[in-house]
């Protein structure tokens, strides 16, 4: 949670206003391994509500073994003001009702702070695009999770090609280059 503090309009006191929209990016509270590089800051953050989608697939290591494998993301993200400004899915992508989309890579994972949530994540920006808000984006954060894993059974042969799809919520936060 964050906090503010600042002066009553008529100069009287202090007022404690508690942020409760998307939990900013804590240094402290981030895994050494998730932080961007240095000559990186924080644009903006948003909140991700949707589902991971699972198929049940075969695994590699043996095909008479079924378990539910992720295929994609696929959630509306929202603004600090609680306006819905874009999607994220496969790529993993981040688009822009502006019309900017950034393309991520997994650069390193930690895991998430509450059961049965999918692990927080650095992404390194793998492209760019469109003169909006995702147009210079290079980092990518996936904090405060809120369920999206997969199933821990039920993946079988008489489920296979069967998909799931998980809710979730996430906090992403994004960074460019310093200015």
């Amino acid at each position: 949670m964050r906090f503010t503090y600042g002066f009553t309009p008529l100069g009287t006191g202090i007022v404690m206003i508690a942020g409760l929209a998307a939990q900013s990016p804590n240094p402290r509270s981030v895994p050494e391994s998730l932080l961007p590089p240095v000559d990186q800051v924080l644009a903006f953050e948003l909140r991700a509500v949707g589902v991971q989608i699972y198929q049940c697939r075969a695994t590699k290591e043996d095909p008479a073994k079924y378990e539910w494998a992720f295929v994609a993301p696929q959630a509306d993200l929202f603004d600090a003001a609680g306006e819905r400004v874009g999607t994220h899915y496969g790529g993993p992508t981040w688009e822009g009702l502006d019309g900017s989309k950034v393309v991520g890579e997994v650069r390193a994972k930690d895991t998430s702070r509450s059961a049965g949530s999918i692990p927080w994540l650095l992404l390194d920006a793998k492209s760019a695009s469109g003169d909006g808000r995702f147009g210079r984006v290079k980092s990518i954060q996936r904090l405060y999770t809120s369920g999206g894993a997969a199933p821990d059974g039920g993946a079988g042969p008489d489920q296979a090609g069967k998909e799931i799809r998980v809710p979730y919520k996430a906090t992403y936060a994004f960074y460019a280059a310093r200015p």
